[in-house]
């Protein structure tokens, strides 16, 4: 009788544990992206608060592009993290414009105004386009860069071919979306049920500009560990920065006017 109830209470952990992975499979884009909707018409009304122009125009926006006289030094692309939408990120505009870039903060499909889907695919072939249209329209040195999630997406997309990438920035990323997974989920096979991959190690393998990462100490999000996996396992032209007493979400508290410094000197190559 007990070898019954051992093998019923089996089953029914053994059916427990599909139907989690189950719900894994189906919910994983809710689960690792957190868009925020915002009308087209009011995200024209705040980028111009923000002194940020729809780009390439006002129909259909893939971004939003802040441009000042000053602009002289080239252009960065900004992929964004897997909350809310472009416009929250106005900060990198004001923090970089003032080193005399012109910068792009580049909008997912399915976030903000935009419709679509959230997959990797998607997402990456957006991000490929974005970059390759920004290269036809301006010269100078180009720079790409990724915050979280968006250094994922930035490295896929550089995946995809030559872009004429100058540099790459990644700020609190990871090595792949797997590894970021089985931290969250440790008792969970969840490499068998992930559907994008995100592999940034194979996605930047070829690519051969500066690559800067700057890694979050404290990250309890995407440990610290993974970003380090990341750059261990990159060829040469690499720059590591770790704030060691930085979490996720505050990293820039700890970023001080003399890293930024370094970090865009390492990225033009100087």
């Amino acid at each position: 009788m007990w070898q019954k109830r051992i093998l019923a209470f089996l089953k029914f952990i053994l059916l427990l544990l599909v139907m989690l992975l189950g719900a894994l499979y189906l919910m994983q884009d809710r689960l690792l992206h957190y868009p925020e909707p915002i009308d087209r018409t009011k995200a024209l009304i705040v980028a111009k608060e923000l002194r940020l122009a729809p780009w390439p125009d006002a129909v259909a926006p893939l971004g939003w592009l802040r441009v000042t006289p000053a602009t002289t030094r080239g252009t960065i692309v900004l992929f964004h993290g897997n909350a809310g939408h472009a416009l929250h990120r106005s900060w990198f505009a004001d923090e970089l414009e003032s080193r005399g870039y012109r910068i792009l903060l580049a909008e997912y499909p399915g976030y903000g105004h935009r419709s679509g889907a959230v997959d990797e695919t998607t997402l990456s072939a957006d991000a490929a386009a974005v970059i390759s249209a920004i290269r036809q329209r301006f010269g100078g040195p180009l720079i790409v860069a990724g915050e979280s999630v968006g250094a994922g997406v930035a490295s896929a997309a550089l995946a995809r071919g030559d872009l004429g990438v100058s540099a790459v920035m990644l700020i609190t990323p990871w090595n792949d979306l797997a590894s970021v997974a089985g931290h969250h989920y440790p008792l969970l096979p969840v490499r068998l049920v992930l559907r994008d991959r995100y592999d940034s190690v194979t996605n930047l393998k070829d690519f051969k500009g500066p690559k800067f990462m700057l890694v979050a100490g404290r990250d309890s999000i995407i440990p610290a560990e993974l970003g380090r996996r990341l750059f261990d396992q990159l060829d040469v032209n690499k720059k590591l920065l770790v704030l060691p007493n930085s979490d996720h979400n505050d990293w820039t508290d700890e970023m001080r006017p003399e890293m930024w410094q370094a970090a865009l000197t390492f990225l033009e190559g100087h």
